[in-house]
């Protein structure tokens, strides 16, 4: 029986494409406020996988534009009634349903200290985009599984778009044009002894550096919110300075590396923890045994081929919920919506 987390996941490559139809004008409009702000700082305002989406646009920025970014607590504005500084900054808010308080206040709160405000959102009118000078509907339909995955893909997906017409970034440009394609390519990668190490599993630590430490806290979430998986995002580097120490007799492990210039520190990673005793996975080739090997898609952009990781990643942690007997649609004591003060 397929569940709706199943059929989410499937229809990524077509959310992503009816997104980039949709928006792209919306999105030129948005780069070229950014581009007339010039702004000095971007502040993010986010909670749970929407905030690993901001963590991902954080080091795409920083690589492409640099530009500082940082995350706020929407609990300064919220709960704490503060105002920020923010005269010469761009905030940027991001929220599937854009309904929760707290994220809501928080970019009403920064616009009206003087930033340039823009908000990603799955609905279209909500009030994160009623409250923002500029908002990209994410156009990806209908999610009914608590757990967000075509949700957060399109999210990345504006955010490198609004980051590529910003910068003016041709080769960023064709990069997210051909996503869609990409992400009909990662679906069909196939991790499925990644499952059966993790069938009884009990922790997992997942690892990455840049964009794909951000993609590393986005699968340590889903391990927890759909399979009763406990799991640990860290820096590949960060890691090594304490984590590590407990990483010994089949502990599992899975490292995220992708073409860009991190690699070579993460692959180097996985196979030190392999030596430890860690049974080691990592995306893509290239490490010396005993470190597995997963399939992944080759040839992309550095700044999109983390977010083709994550599409590999639902498929498979969509069956391996089942497998470990949990309903990924229905995660006990969630809720789709999430409303905090």
């Amino acid at each position: 029986m397929t569940t709706h987390m199943q059929a989410e996941v499937a229809e990524i490559p077509a959310a992503a494409a009816r997104f980039l139809s949709a928006m792209s004008g919306a999105a030129a409009e948005a780069g070229a406020a950014l581009r007339a702000r010039d702004p000095n700082v971007i502040v993010t305002v986010a909670r749970g996988s929407s905030d690993h989406a901001a963590s991902y646009l954080k080091y795409a920025i920083e690589l492409t534009a640099g530009v500082p970014v940082a995350s706020v607590g929407p609990s300064i504005a919220s709960v704490y009634g503060r105002r920020l500084k923010l005269g010469q900054a761009a905030c940027l808010g991001i929220s599937q349903s854009g309904q929760s308080p707290d994220i809501v206040e928080m970019m009403r709160s920064a616009g009206q200290s003087g930033a340039l405000t823009l908000a990603l959102t799955n609905v279209e009118g909500a009030p994160l985009a009623a409250a923002a000078g500029h908002a990209l509907a994410l156009n990806a339909g209908e999610e009914k599984s608590v757990a967000a995955t075509k949700t957060f893909v399109n999210s990345v997906v504006a955010g490198l778009l609004l980051l590529a017409e910003w910068q003016e970034d041709d080769a960023l440009r064709a990069a997210i044009r051909d996503l869609p394609e990409a992400f009909g390519k990662a679906l069909a990668c196939d991790w499925a002894a990644l499952a059966d190490r993790l069938v009884r599993a009990q922790s997992l630590y997942v690892l990455g550096r840049g964009p794909g430490f951000a993609i590393a806290s986005e699968m340590a979430l889903k391990c927890k919110e759909t399979s009763g998986l406990h799991a640990e995002a860290y820096s590949a580097a960060e890691v090594l300075h304490g984590p590590a120490a407990i990483v010994q007799d089949r502990f599992p492990v899975l490292a995220l590396a992708v073409e860009d210039a991190a690699r070579p520190g993460v692959v180097e990673t996985a196979e030190r923890l392999a030596r430890q005793g860690a049974d080691s996975f990592l995306t893509g080739a290239g490490a010396a045994a005993p470190v597995h090997a997963l399939p992944t898609v080759s040839g992309l952009h550095p700044l999109v081929a983390p977010l083709a990781l994550v599409v590999s990643f639902y498929a498979f942690i969509e069956a391996l919920a089942r497998r470990r007997g949990f309903d990924p649609d229905k995660p006990p004591h969630l809720n789709k919506v999430t409303e905090t003060v």
